[in-house]
């Protein structure tokens, strides 16, 4: 029997370029600082990893604003400290993705300085969204479209045209009705795909086609820049470039949709593979919200055959330490939570540090650089609390996040000491530990396991399911829950369990891993 892709089932750990390891002592992150941490991942247990954008990049929003999609930012190192960071990888059996940001570029990418120097309507401008103005001198914005990142999402250029940029105006979107876009990023599809790469995440991956005129939005209805019908139009041409090449390279899309519907498109046969879960990130920290994310997750990506993704925390996201509660409460939720996501089918996505039990830093006003922060009037704290340099060794910042005591890019806390890698490898109920042991029953116990979730019954505040010879148990409530499992325990994400091999005590705010006999 032929094994399944590799990705069906993969944890997946994500690394943010900036803040994952420094090796010139700059207090930025950087490949060669990657390469030299990659033993920890591969002792992790985690089966890949993802790299956020280190293309070049004048860094508007820390490198999702990509000035030329072929080679390597020098702040983050060279082409070939990439292909030894790969090489290395693969030599340590861990595969790797790579972001892809195919819905803008940045404002100093080539094409785009060449647009700000043509004439309205030239070849040079049809590769983005450029437009005259509404009113009588056309000083007001071809529609009233809203940047994510806060205010318009039109900027005027000297001549009195505008460009669309749904994030930062150093971001213009591309007009992928314009066949030279789609032919540019097969290209860079390919040039990556030829060193090696093993697939793709896919940055705004249901933003590319726009509404034909470009309307307005209006309450009520859907917005004319998302799940648009001709976006699948891309994937499906992306997907016949991957499956030309050998060895189950892939793409996972960012596809944020309340509409399951919408987001299981995404995911046919015949475009990407994957798409992430966001519903489960977000979920409240309860059985019923858990259940229904879960059963809504492996509905979605039933009806055409795809594999389910589990995400808690990420670049984007507030660490889920400090979304659950934060303290000793959110940690052990967190813990739970994790321990529950392991267990489910499909891939798991893992955000650096979390294996550390990080929670999310209150970065303060004077230090914060991400462009949420200023487009919204300093009204939105942006996204850098979850963007900390993830500390390695020390009593003391930088943590050994690179050589010389350098301060690292955003500021670490000074209570990090006790959760550092060094303090925590070998410390029995670390958190560390904790990650490193349930990875290695999952691979024991669930890879390439091809079985459908089985619900079990349990009492009220607790779910519980099983997969082959394996039980999941959660306990949601802040009491001790009587449950019944026939089987020995495997893992606890907190106290040991009290009772019988049948009606067990199983402790609050807990997830337990069984064994069935």
């Amino acid at each position: 029997m032929a094994r399944a892709p590799w990705w069906r089932d993969a944890v997946v750990y994500e690394i943010y370029v900036r803040s994952f390891a420094d090796c010139d002592g700059d207090g930025v992150g950087d490949l060669p600082g990657i390469r030299e941490r990659l033993r920890h991942l591969a002792d992790l247990g985690v089966d890949a990893i993802w790299l956020t954008p280190f293309y070049p990049s004048p860094q508007a929003d820390h490198g999702y604003d990509v000035a030329d999609y072929r080679g390597v930012e020098p702040l983050f190192g060279t082409l070939t400290d990439f292909d030894e960071l790969l090489r290395h990888a693969h030599e340590l059996g861990l595969r790797m993705i790579i972001d892809i940001v195919p819905n803008h570029t940045s404002s100093q990418h080539a094409w785009f300085r060449l647009a700000l120097v043509a004439r309205p309507g030239s070849r040079e401008r049809a590769r983005y969204y450029f437009r005259p103005g509404r009113g009588r001198s056309g000083d007001r914005p071809p529609n009233n479209w809203t940047s994510h990142f806060g205010g318009p999402a039109w900027t005027r250029v000297p001549d009195g045209e505008w460009y669309l940029h749904l994030f930062d105006a150093g971001q213009p979107d591309l007009d992928w009705t314009n066949p030279e876009v789609g032919d540019e990023f097969e290209s860079v599809l390919r040039f990556w795909l030829d060193r090696g790469v093993d697939g793709f995440r896919v940055d705004v991956a249901n933003g590319l086609a726009k509404a034909e005129g470009l309307p307005d939005t209006r309450r009520g209805t859907p917005l004319p820049f998302t799940d648009q019908p001709a976006v699948h139009d891309v994937y499906r041409r992306w997907r016949r470039v991957l499956d030309s090449y050998a060895g189950d390279r892939m793409a996972v899309a960012e596809a944020w949709s309340d509409d399951a519907e919408l987001r299981a498109r995404y995911t046919r046969p015949d475009e990407l593979h994957q798409a992430f879960n966001f519903h489960f990130q977000v979920a409240d920290w309860s059985a019923a919200a858990f259940r229904r994310v879960i059963e809504d997750g492996l509905t979605t990506t039933s009806m055409i055959g795809a594999a389910p993704t589990w995400v808690l925390s990420s670049h984007d996201q507030p660490r889920h330490v400090s979304r659950y509660g934060g303290g000793e409460v959110g940690l052990a939720r967190a813990r739970a939570a994790t321990l529950l996501m392991l267990a489910l089918p499909g891939s798991g996505y893992l955000y650096q540090g979390e294996e550390l039990g990080l929670p999310q830093v209150d970065v303060a006003p004077e230090h914060r650089q991400d462009p949420t922060w200023a487009r919204s009037g300093s009204t939105d704290a942006g996204r850098d609390g979850s963007r900390v340099p993830i500390p390695w060794s020390g009593s003391a910042a930088p943590y050994g996040f690179g050589p010389g005591s350098a301060a690292t890019w955003l500021p670490q806390p000074d209570d990090w000491a006790p959760l550092t890698v060094a303090a925590q490898t070998g410390l029995a109920g670390s958190t560390l530990e904790y990650y490193r042991a349930a990875l290695a029953l999952r691979h024991e116990h669930l890879a390439g396991l091809d079985e459908p979730l089985e619900w079990l019954p349990s009492p009220p505040g607790t779910l519980a399911f099983g997969r082959g010879r394996l039980v999941c148990t959660t306990n949601f409530t802040a009491r001790p829950r009587r449950v019944t499992v026939e089987g020995r325990p495997l893992i606890s994400s907190g106290a040991p369990v009290e009772g019988s091999t049948a009606v067990v005590r199983l402790p609050p705010t807990t997830t337990v891993w069984w064994v069935r006999r």
